[in-house]
């Protein structure tokens, strides 16, 4: 066993992976798996930079996942940033920032990477069950940016595009500050529209319509699965590899995009911080099954924390 932890900072939200891995047997066992809002992604798609209180909330999140990391002893560490830290003029301020709280230098990965990542976290416990047909359609729905990875053993083909919650929030949703309360029928059309190119692009590299399995990743489509549960707060152990019939996902995601933020906050399972992205996140899901035909979905816990804790082991 190799003690490893692995941070992911996306757009939307920052994550922590302590573990024990074994790469014998395939084996990860968490130690410590926690998430925080900190929307480092705030404001990029507009302005193109990395705001001020966007990166200090991002240091607070990293100063106490350093404590975490020293407390549990982890052996190595590895800090994986995606989108947004991607498209910002002023990176080179978070890079300086990550460096000085936890000792590395965050890597600012392709899209590609990205994919290839989600697809190894989320797929390798998945090798040799029968009741899940491959190759995979592996989709990590993110704050800034949406994966695609279709595969079986390996990947075979993969492209990253920018829809994510957020960035489509704050595309259409806000206005002077506001986010639309609920959005109206043309504000949803146009993110149904810039859903539909990016599906149209990543159609160019990944065949999404040959996959027997779509397997969904992240915050989005786990709150979708916790909504079609009925959960009354977010579990985690009931969520990992629930499936959701795409009927379900299309109530769910007319629910959200038809509801307040009043109305949305008082969903038990729902993060504070998705309550104004969730209705765009889950019309990303919807989309991506209508698009490729899947009847369900199967939800992963796992994606790409766990692959980037077994690139270190």
């Amino acid at each position: 066993m190799t003690r490893v932890a692995a941070i992911d900072c996306g757009t939307n939200s920052i994550r922590l992976l302590v573990a024990d891995a074994d790469p014998a047997t395939g084996e990860l066992v968490d130690l410590d798996r926690r998430m925080t809002i900190v929307r480092l992604g705030q404001g990029v798609d507009r302005t193109g930079r990395l705001a001020p209180e966007a990166l200090e909330r991002t240091f607070a999140a990293c100063r106490a996942y350093a404590a975490i990391i020293k407390e549990h002893g982890a052996e190595r560490l590895r800090f994986v940033a995606t989108s947004a830290s991607r498209d910002a003029e002023n990176r080179d301020d978070f890079v300086r920032g990550v460096l000085d709280i936890l000792g590395v230098e965050p890597e600012v990965i392709t899209g590609d990477q990205e994919a290839e990542f989600s697809f190894i976290g989320a797929t390798r416990e998945l090798s040799g069950r029968t009741d899940l047909a491959t190759p995979y359609l592996v989709v990590d729905i993110g704050g800034g940016s949406t994966e695609f990875v279709v595969g079986d053993d390996r990947v075979r083909a993969a492209r990253s595009v920018d829809v994510g919650c957020v960035r489509m929030t704050e595309r259409h949703l806000v206005h002077d500050g506001e986010v639309s309360d609920p959005p109206t029928e043309e504000q949803i059309a146009a993110i149904r529209a810039d859903i539909e190119a990016a599906l149209d692009l990543a159609e160019q590299a990944v065949p999404l319509r040959e996959a027997r399995t779509l397997v969904g990743l992240a915050g989005s489509v786990t709150t979708v699965s916790a909504i079609a549960q009925d959960l009354p707060e977010y579990d985690s152990a009931r969520i990992h590899h629930s499936r959701v019939p795409r009927a379900r996902v299309r109530e769910i995601t007319e629910h959200l995009l038809h509801s307040t933020h009043a109305e949305r906050a008082t969903i038990p399972a729902m993060h504070p911080g998705r309550v104004d992205v969730i209705g765009a996140g889950a019309l990303v899901l919807l989309a991506i099954m209508e698009r490729t035909g899947a009847e369900e979905v199967v939800v992963s816990e796992h994606d790409i924390l766990d692959g980037i804790a077994w690139s270190v082991a």
